[in-house]
């Protein structure tokens, strides 16, 4: 999937008509007609009547959101941030001579990896992750916030007539839309880095409360050597970005950050991989609410880059095919990129060959 009211404003009349008749139809335009997209609405129309015995109040319809795969581009080549990092460290005149060799070693199993199929070390999230800390520490957040936002405003590799900051699924904007005026509070909780995250999503309206990821130690620019609790930071001081990883926020962590920094359990739950299992399995444990999980399914080669490393067709369908089916068996219920969305990014996108630099 990353400022409340922004874009996402309904006119008065539209909230009103909320889920019913041709009001509908204006939030999903970008939609077929698909049983995850009706799950979707029934469940929406039964959880915000007041005569359902499945009502849920404002106060506790809460929503959440992976963002890489889930609304943003998953594969242009890698991760967003996995690009970024090599980029930085590999690119960068400003720093890639700066760069320690364990981070420049990372940096470089991207790109061999982007580039030759070679395959990643094992739990090489945590190996990113830390890299990453060490690369942009000693940036204030403003520093970091441009930062980012200057390698978004690039144009992505793998398509024509967009840029990295502008690859968001425009079927799922309107998914947030319909939320929205519907009184659910959505939240992007994202392995990625909170703050890249956070300006990603700047663009769409999203505030920065409403973003939860992975995290480093923040600290004032004069703190040196003291710990946060025995220093007071002056007025004239800054936060910047530390070494110090916190947490990658995969899996079951994304579960403990929600209850740490949302306090209630979702009922509504939107992800694309096994990494999103733990927060979807979180929401259906929801024992006071009617809840639903939802996964998206990358299966459209020819819109998107879908298909990894050396895989062929037939390897790829019986991937796709092992996906659906256990999502379905987990209960989520299952978007097919391919089938319900009429487009991705928009109709001047088009996919093109990855091009990389000699």
């Amino acid at each position: 999937m990353k400022k409340t009211a922004i874009l996402f404003l309904i006119p008065l009349a539209g909230v009103l008509a909320g889920c019913g008749g041709k009001e509908e139809t204006k939030y999903f335009t970008l939609w077929n007609e698909c049983d995850a997209l009706t799950t979707l609405k029934d469940y929406v129309k039964d959880v915000t009547d007041k005569n359902s015995k499945n009502f849920i109040p404002v106060k506790d319809r809460i929503a959440t959101f992976d963002m890489d795969g889930t609304f943003v581009a998953e594969l242009y080549p890698s991760y967003f941030e996995y690009n970024m990092l090599e980029y930085r460290v590999l690119d960068d005149e400003n720093y890639k001579d700066k760069a320690p060799a364990d981070v420049v070693e990372t940096a470089q199993e991207i790109r061999d990896f982007v580039r030759t199929g070679k395959k990643l070390p094992d739990h090489f999230d945590m190996k990113h992750a830390r890299a990453a800390a060490k690369a942009y520490a000693g940036m204030t957040i403003p520093e970091f916030d441009a930062y980012v936002k200057a390698y978004a405003s690039k144009p992505a590799n793998g398509f024509s007539g967009m840029t990295y900051g502008q690859g968001f699924y425009k079927p799922m904007l309107e998914v947030f839309k319909y939320l929205e005026a519907n009184d659910f509070t959505y939240y992007v909780v994202s392995g990625s880095d909170r703050f890249i995250c956070r300006s990603l999503v700047d663009s769409i309206g999203i505030e920065p409360n409403r973003v939860i990821g992975m995290d480093v130690t923040l600290m004032a620019n004069k703190q040196g050597e003291n710990e946060g609790q025995n220093y007071t930071m002056g007025v004239d001081e800054y936060l910047v970005r530390t070494d110090d990883l916190i947490i990658k926020n995969l899996k079951t962590n994304k579960v403990k950050q929600i209850s740490q920094e949302i306090g209630k359990v979702p009922v509504l739950s939107f992800g694309n991989s096994g990494g999103d299992s733990a927060m979807h399995n979180y929401c259906l444990s929801n024992k006071t609410y009617k809840s639903a999980a939802f996964m998206l399914v990358a299966d459209d080669n020819d819109r998107d880059h879908a298909m990894k490393w050396g895989e062929d067709e037939a390897a790829f369908q019986a991937r796709i095919k092992k996906l659906k089916d256990d999502w379905t068996a987990a209960n989520y219920h299952v978007i097919s990129m391919k089938n319900d969305f009429k487009t991705f990014y928009g109709e001047n996108v088009q996919k093109t060959p990855f091009v990389f630099p000699a």
